[in-house]
């Protein structure tokens, strides 16, 4: 069993899945010397900009939006005032509503959309079709649709990735393949199918799923791999969302700076999303914003691997972890390369959260103000929480001077629209019923 650098404390609490707010001591040092270029962030705005009329032109759901795939930032005084939150001491909440982004239905659509374009683009360009500065609609013609016919598009996901990745690929036109682990949920490869992706189920986890589409990948000529554990257009693709959050907040009226501290709360898988979303948002705004990882108390692989202080990988099942949550899309057991390196020197910190806390944190979203995620969306909820009521979340505040009165809380939620009704309503009734189990729901939350 690899126990590396971890505390004895913090490794008995992670082994006997106690749910707890993990502080990262290297927040604030110098990124590493290969940290990408910030330049890269605002190429991927551009990529997005200038794929606006294109996007509508694919999906009609987009035709309100003029193509752009955003979503609303919305105040959740009621979620505060249900979990005891007090908007005089600790400023407001909001949740970040990327549940209901079109098409893909969560977050991964950011990341996914962004890469499979710049795929598009750059065989396009190569091929004569498109000028660079041409008019990206030429990449939803019949022409376009041929030559990409021509190409696959390769993914390993647990889910959410995979439709994102799977869908944005077919609708231009790609041999589109999603690798899976055979436990991923029926209906996200019902999804898949029906927009005619190519759905591969493996045995194992997601780990192995990627694995298994890295490999295919490599032996098949024009097949482009999208590498949730290293991809580059994913994580700015991700990255890109800081700034369009940065014009809701001031356009909401929150100010962000020293006297008025912004706080964000990031479901975490493999980190990916979480840590694009970060490096964008600690490029934008520097150490006025405060970004904490939720992962599943099954599976805190970036917990894990930053708390280790090892540059090797290191895994969830190194320390007897066995990665079994319900919230399938953060049940990774090993952080991604790209991710942790960067996120040691720019993630506040990391909290855990019980899969009973998630379908409590859910129906306290249902029930205040009507909002429906999966369990995955869920986690971030708690966050604020941790930050009031917690000895080390009250010591983050304190070190940093910060005065909560003004602050601003995001919570992500990243997937959920898609999900079918009656999951919905499963989520929701196995969340109420531990309400009637004695102290199921004070030990829950």
């Amino acid at each position: 069993m690899v126990t590396l650098s971890l505390t004895p404390e913090l490794l008995a609490k992670l082994q006997s899945r106690q749910p707890l707010l993990w502080l990262n001591p290297r927040l604030g040092q110098p990124l590493p010397a290969s940290a990408p270029s910030l330049e890269l962030i605002a190429a991927a705005e551009a990529r997005l900009a200038r794929c606006t009329p294109l996007m509508a032109a694919l999906f009609p759901e987009l035709a309100s939006s003029h193509g752009q795939v955003e979503s609303q930032l919305m105040r959740a005084a009621e979620l505060q005032y249900a979990l005891g939150g007090n908007v005089d001491t600790e400023g407001a909440w909001f949740i970040k509503r990327d549940d209901e982004l079109p098409i893909a239905g969560s977050i991964k659509a950011r990341g996914g959309f962004h890469e499979v374009l710049a795929i598009a683009e750059s065989i396009a360009i190569e091929r004569d079709m498109l000028d660079p500065d041409g008019d990206r609609r030429v990449l939803a013609t019949e022409a376009a649709r041929k030559l990409f016919s021509q190409y696959s598009v390769t993914v390993g996901s647990t889910g959410n990735l995979g439709l994102s990745i799977g869908v944005m690929a077919a609708a231009l036109g790609f041999d589109a393949v999603v690798h899976m682990s055979a436990d991923a949920k029926a209906w996200k490869k019902y999804r898949l199918r029906k927009r005619g992706v190519r759905v591969v189920e493996h045995e194992g986890d997601y780990a192995q799923a990627v694995a298994a589409g890295r490999e295919q990948a490599s032996a098949a000529p024009r097949c482009h791999f999208v590498d949730d554990e290293r991809s580059a257009l994913l994580f700015f693709g991700y990255a890109a969302a800081a700034r369009h959050l940065a014009r809701q907040l001031a356009e909401a009226g929150r100010v962000v700076d020293a006297a008025h501290p912004l706080f964000v709360y990031l479901p975490c898988g493999v980190g990916g999303a979480p840590g694009g979303i970060t490096y964008g948002l600690k490029a934008l705004l520097g150490d006025h914003v405060h970004c904490f990882f939720a992962e599943p108390v099954a599976s805190p692989c970036v917990l894990v691997q930053l708390a280790s202080g090892s540059d090797d990988p290191v895994s969830v099942y190194d320390i007897g972890l066995d990665n079994r949550t319900d919230a399938d899309g953060l049940a990774v057991g090993q952080a991604s390369h790209l991710v942790s390196p960067l996120m040691a020197s720019q993630l506040a910190g990391v909290f855990t959260v019980p899969d009973d806390q998630l379908y409590v944190q859910l129906l306290a979203l249902k029930t205040s103000m009507g909002v429906e995620v999966e369990p995955s969306a869920a986690a971030g909820i708690g966050g604020p929480g941790w930050l009031r009521d917690a000895p080390e979340g009250r010591a983050y505040v304190r070190d940093h001077g910060l005065d909560m009165r003004d602050a601003t809380h995001v919570i992500w939620a990243t997937g959920g629209s898609l999900v079918p009704r009656e999951e919905l309503h499963r989520f929701q009734a196995y969340a109420t019923a531990l309400a009637h189990v004695p102290g199921a729901m004070h030990k829950a939350a």
